[in-house]
């Protein structure tokens, strides 16, 4: 990883939609390996993200939070609104491989103001354009929490990364100094997870 994570232009890569259309076989034929298992149950997971089946309808402005809680369940986290908002941002995450965080805003009488995917390139490049400089709070409540958090290496820190609906083997990354609590930069890299099985497909 580097501490500056550059956006770059995406493509689909070409095996990525060869692959998942391969038959799978019995033991020591494709899917039997850890690397195919892995890079199988990401696509699964992922796919869930592409697919309507998975999608969920956002609450409308109005409901109510019992209303919500009573459709969405327990919200993974709950993020206060700064003033002179106030109220109640509540996140809906899918989990480490899961590709969508719902952000809902709750008023003061705990009613929906606004609901947002917020894991999408859209997003992403409005949250770039203020990333630098902004604290682990901040962070949390745009994005979400992320898939994976590692350390940033010799330059100190950690890097969080998050999965999002493409067809590449890509996520969204953010460099931050833990020790200032700020954020260096942010930008897409490569999701190792789906990437590692990119060699043992046969």
């Amino acid at each position: 990883m580097h501490d500056d994570l550059a956006l770059r232009p995406m493509s689909v890569p070409m095996w990525v939609r060869m692959w998942v259309r391969m038959p799978r076989r019995g033991p020591g034929r494709v899917g039997a390996s850890p690397a195919a298992t892995r890079l199988a149950a990401y696509l699964l997971a992922a796919g869930c993200a592409w697919t309507a089946g998975c999608a969920v309808a956002p609450p409308a402005p109005g409901q109510p939070r019992d209303a919500l809680l009573a459709r969405w369940g327990t919200p993974t986290a709950r993020y206060a609104l700064p003033a002179p908002t106030g109220g109640e941002r509540l996140e809906y995450a899918s989990g480490p491989f899961g590709r969508t965080t719902w952000m809902v805003d709750l008023d003061a009488a705990g009613r929906v103001m606004a609901a947002r995917q917020v894991l999408n390139e859209a997003h992403f490049a409005e949250f770039s354009a203020r990333a630098q400089g902004i604290n682990q709070a901040e962070l949390l409540r745009t994005l979400g929490r992320p898939g994976e958090r590692h350390g940033a290496g010799i330059v100190g820190g950690e890097i969080w990364s998050w999965r999002y609906p493409t067809n590449d083997c890509l996520w969204f990354q953010v460099s931050i100094d833990t020790a200032a609590d700020r954020v260096r930069s942010a930008g897409y890299g490569i999701d190792w997870h789906c990437d590692a099985g990119s060699g043992d497909r046969s």
